[in-house]
């Protein structure tokens, strides 16, 4: 018999979305040819994701955990609501992204027999999608908001201030899961995305017959509104529109944020 290379059951887990020892004993069955351990596997209804991989995945469920001072969002992909919904599918991302707040987003490798378990049972694309790791520094403080709709999660965010309180944290985590902004601030929109939104307006406004010396006015002001729909800090606070974020800030520092949806 053929030695079975590690390289060999990777390649056909890949290929069929086993788990390692189904990939193993089809191997050894079909003496180390990946090829005929590919018919196996599907003679024996166990092959089924690399048929599966090709449709959309664009259900699931987020998962957003804080252990200390660091926090994750973990997504897992499904094609339905319903199997985001199952009961052996949502224990995972869940237990997925509190191994990721502890140890990293390195931790989602130890969970790639699972996911093939549960897309081999359930019979799904189903993958572990956008995982996100914030962690805190000394002197800030780090929250997490996840929005749960039929019982699963569907939109998670995680937000590290500096020299704020962790109900400020938490207030704005949920400002960002409602608001869904772009960018933190407005250094970080491409100079190129800028650009082109300030000639749409500006062709806009001269289709609307604005007078050339007016221009340059009305630009800005509409831009200024399109930087106010995307950016975090200039966003009108959710709860009090009558504040922005950095008004609510008073000075407190927005180190990062992040969000991750579901569809």
């Amino acid at each position: 018999m053929a030695a079975i290379s590690a390289k060999d059951v990777q390649q056909l887990r890949k290929a069929t979305g086993v788990g390692m020892m189904d990939a193993k004993s089809a191997l050894e069955a079909c003496d180390g040819d990946v090829t005929k351990a590919t018919v196996w596997l599907r003679e024996k209804g166990l092959a089924g994701a690399a048929k599966r991989s090709d449709r959309e995945a664009a259900q699931g469920a987020v998962a957003a955990v804080k252990d200390g001072m660091a926090a994750s969002i973990v997504q897992l992909r499904s094609e339905t609501d319903f199997v985001a919904k199952a009961e052996e599918f949502l224990p995972l991302v869940e237990t997925i992204a509190a191994a990721v707040a502890k140890d990293g987003p390195s931790a989602v490798d130890n969970f790639s027999d699972q996911v093939d378990t549960l897309r081999t049972t359930l019979k799904e694309n189903i993958s572990v999608g956008e995982v996100v790791y914030l962690k805190a520094s000394d002197g800030e403080v780090i929250d997490t908001y996840q929005h749960n709709q039929a019982g699963r999660g569907v939109n998670a965010t995680a937000v590290v201030l500096k020299g704020g309180s962790q109900e400020l944290a938490h207030d704005i985590a949920v400002h960002v899961a409602f608001a869904r902004p772009s960018y933190l601030s407005r250094d970080d929109v491409p100079a190129a995305e800028v650009d082109a939104e300030r000639q749409t307006i500006e062709q806009i406004s001269r289709n609307e017959g604005k007078p050339d010396a007016a221009l340059p006015k009305i630009i800005e002001g509409r831009l200024n509104g399109w930087f106010k729909e995307r950016v975090l800090l200039e966003q009108a606070y959710a709860k009090d529109e009558k504040q922005t974020i950095t008004d609510l800030l008073n000075g407190a520092e927005l180190v990062a944020y992040a969000q991750v949806l579901i569809g």
